[in-house]
């Protein structure tokens, strides 16, 4: 049964089901997680150490919570030890460095409930063997007619090859209203069930964020039905599905959620509504404003700056030329990175890149309610789109992908160096 927790992007304080009202924090016979804990515990409880460790981090931090002010576009600062915090850089640095002892009791007091839900689940499995999403499904009899037909297929025709050379990732996301994310989510699990799919699928009250594997014809008919979709037929078309080589074993199981953001930028899209983005440009377009860039004698007092939205590690392995890469570990960093560096920007025309276009969405908006920019422009559909038109373009080096494949080459260039930071 796939999980129901999110994909990867962010260690997200909404996709843990426990609270701290579930846990008993002063129980003094817990031990500490620290090498021993881990040594001690049964081999699936052991996988879940890293799980509950980030989420007992999460949960610590979000009761440091404090309101903002009206004029800020942030939801939320932190208080702790009689110091405000108003970013989340410093926050999860403080809270690493100053309560590492807090975080170890509560990871124990994770891991233990986390037992006690798993002992209940595998009982509540022997006693009935439903899968509720499926009786969820049942009970609304229009998710069926949203189900391909399959029964042309046999179930190796629909795995059949998944290798490198066969098998197929999709990229995908859709910025659009929905009203019942939780529905959407259900008819996604079975959707990607039916299909032999796995990856994750985000899905909000503001669209819906997937990256699936599976065989050619299982990959096809995700798209077909997506398409034909009424809920998503008005907003994407074929060519939004970003494609590469890959397969059902990029991932390690299935993953669907439901989240209040499609990918974790940190801020409510009440907020930061994706319906205030820049402008967008055609890999064409993006790529002939980027030679015009590189070809300024000087780039340092341009007026442009290539700005890439993704996290540090990604921007290493690969980049565009002469772009200014923040120095940031996930994307729910940006906002302040951003507010960190307002002065400059200021007057400047941005031109955003990221993977697959998803994260430039809401950043460029962010960056627009800043109301310091000249211009604000996106590569639609991202480095993944670009690559497809101009794999000896303006990119160098490798595109890291968020799966098993860690990266994926369009070119022989090998990054030697770091890109600028700030």
């Amino acid at each position: 049964m796939p999980s129901s927790t999110s994909p990867d992007q962010g260690d997200d304080q909404e996709s843990c089901i426990l609270k701290f009202s579930d846990l008993d924090l002063k129980d003094t016979s817990l031990i500490n997680p620290n090498s021993s804990l881990k040594a001690e515990l049964d081999v699936n409880t052991k996988k879940k150490f890293s799980f509950a460790k980030k989420k007992a981090f999460a949960l610590f931090v979000k009761t440091k919570e404090v309101p903002t002010p009206s004029f800020e576009y942030k939801e939320k600062w932190w208080k702790c030890c009689h110091q405000l915090f108003t970013d989340q850089t410093s926050i999860h640095r403080h809270v690493a460095t100053q309560h590492a002892d807090e975080i170890c009791h509560q990871t124990a007091a994770v891991l233990k409930q986390l037992a006690v839900t798993l002992n209940t689940s595998k009982s509540l499995k022997s006693a009935d063997k439903k899968n509720p999403l499926i009786e969820y499904l049942t009970r609304n009899h229009e998710v069926s007619t949203w189900l391909p037909d399959t029964s042309c297929f046999s179930p190796d025709e629909l795995t059949s090859g998944q290798g490198s050379d066969e098998g197929e990732v999709l990229l995908y996301y859709c910025y659009c209203d929905l009203e019942d994310p939780h529905w959407i989510c259900a008819w996604q699990t079975a959707l990607c069930q039916r299909l032999h799919l796995t990856g994750k699928v985000r899905i909000a009250t503001e669209g819906i964020n997937g990256t699936v594997g599976g065989s050619k014809l299982a990959t096809r008919l995700y798209v077909e039905v997506m398409l034909s979709c009424p809920l998503f037929k008005d907003y994407l078309c074929k060519d939004d599905f970003k494609a590469s080589k890959g397969g059902a074993f990029c991932f390690p199981e299935l993953r669907v959620g439901v989240f209040e953001e499609i990918v974790p930028m940190g801020i409510s899209p009440n907020k930061i509504s994706y319906k205030k983005p820049g402008i967008h440009l055609s890999p064409g377009e993006f790529h002939t404003e980027v030679g015009k860039f590189l070809s300024q004698a000087n780039q340092e007092q341009s007026d442009t700056i290539l700005l890439d939205c993704r996290n540090f590690y990604e921007s290493k392995i690969g980049r565009f030329q002469g772009c200014l890469a923040p120095d940031i570990r996930k994307f729910s960093y940006f906002p302040s990175y951003v507010d960190k560096n307002l002065e400059l920007f200021r007057e400047k025309r941005v031109l955003m890149y990221c993977t697959g276009g998803i994260r430039c969405e809401r950043g460029s908006a962010y960056l627009k309610a800043k109301g310091v920019c000249k211009e604000v422009f996106q590569l639609k559909g991202g480095i993944h789109k670009y690559l497809e038109e101009f794999p000896n373009g303006f990119y160098k080096g490798k595109l890291f992908v968020f799966d098993d494949r860690y990266a994926l080459s369009y070119n022989s260039d090998v990054m030697s160096g770091r890109s600028a930071k700030a």
